[in-house]
C-alpha cells in the first residue's frame, strides 16, 4: 500500500507502516526527525501522486478550541487570528476531500466557528497502551474506526490545561508535553494501531 503521512515531522506513523511492509512517506514543512522517506514541502503539492491511503495531521494552532483566549482576547474577535483560522479550515478540507481512496485526519477539538464536519471518532492514547490522556478526533473516509488495543486505567494528562488560570488560583495541569512539537506528536501505540488496522 502506498501511504502518505501528511504534516508529520516525527516519522512515527510513517515508520509504523514501513515496519509492516508498506511504501510509506511522510511530508512536512519541517525536516523529518528520523531517517526514512520524507518529502520536505507542502502536502497539497503531492496529493495527486497515486496514494492508497493518507493520514494527515494538519496544524491545529488556529483551529483548536484550546486557543479561545487568543481568538477572543477580552471578548473581542482577533481578526488576524480569525483569518488564519479560515486558512487552516481551507487546508483541512483540501486534505479531507483529496482524491485518495482512504483518508484519516487527526486533530484536537476545533472551534465551532470553524464549521468542520462532525468527527468520525474520538480516541485517547490510554486506549492504545500509552499512559496519557490527549483527546484526539479522527475524521475518516473509506476507513473503519480504530479499535482500542490496550486500555490503561491509570494515566496522566499529556497536554497542559487552563495554564492562564493558574495565577487566578483556578485548577490547572502542567501536562507531560514540554514543547509545541511534543503537543503534536502521535503516540506510538496509536501509530501501530493505524498501521495494523488500516494497513
Amino acid at each position: 500500500m502506498k501511504v502518505l503521512v501528511a504534516c508529520e515531522f516525527s516519522g512515527v506513523v510513517r515508520d509504523a507502516f514501513i515496519e509492516r511492509g508498506h511504501d510509506a512517506i511522510s511530508c512536512d514543512l519541517l525536516p523529518s526527525e528520523s531517517e526514512g522517506s520524507h518529502i520536505l514541502g507542502d502536502a497539497l503539492e503531492v496529493l495527486d501522486e497515486g496514494w492508497d491511503l493518507m493520514i494527515a495531521h494538519p496544524p491545529c494552532t488556529y483551529l483548536s478550541r484550546a486557543g479561545a483566549r487568543w481568538l477572543y482576547p477580552k471578548g473581542i474577535l482577533n481578526n488576524e487570528r480569525y483569518n488564519k483560522l479560515l486558512e487552516g479550515r481551507r487546508f483541512f478540507f483540501a486534505l479531507l476531500n483529496a482524491d485518495i481512496p482512504k483518508v484519516a485526519i487527526e486533530n484536537p477539538t476545533p472551534f465551532k466557528i470553524a464549521e468542520l464536519p462532525p468527527p468520525s471518532q474520538v480516541i485517547q492514547p490510554y486506549e492504545f497502551g500509552e499512559p496519557y490522556s490527549k483527546r484526539t478526533l479522527l475524521w475518516l473516509r473509506g476507513l473503519e474506526p480504530l479499535k482500542p488495543t490496550s486500555i490503561i486505567d491509570s494515566y496522566s494528562p499529556w497536554l497542559p490545561s487552563n495554564t492562564s488560570g493558574f495565577r487566578k488560583g483556578q485548577k490547572s495541569t502542567k501536562g507531560k508535553a514540554s514543547s509545541s512539537k511534543d503537543y503534536s506528536r502521535t503516540f506510538r501505540g496509536i501509530a501501530n494501531a493505524m498501521a495494523s488496522q488500516w494497513g
